[in-house]
């Protein structure tokens, strides 16, 4: 997954840290919202909430456990 932030940086971020986008259609996967303070992603159908400074901090699902949720 790619966002880009407003700064002008992009993250490229696995997938495989967010068994929920992993495990989704790539449709599921682009029906996303912006948060309204811009600070995150929301996907409504999935239950998924990611934070941007989450991603930069390179944090995956905290709900999972494993290497990446730590």
């Amino acid at each position: 997954m790619w966002v880009e932030l407003d700064d002008g940086r992009s993250l490229g971020i696995p997938l495989a840290w967010f068994p929920r986008l992993l495990q989704a259609t790539a449709e599921q996967r682009h029906a996303f919202r912006i948060s309204p303070s811009g600070n995150g992603l929301h996907w409504p159908d999935l239950d998924e909430d990611i934070s941007v400074e989450g991603l930069i901090a390179g944090r995956g699902d905290q709900t999972a456990a494993g290497p990446r949720a730590a």
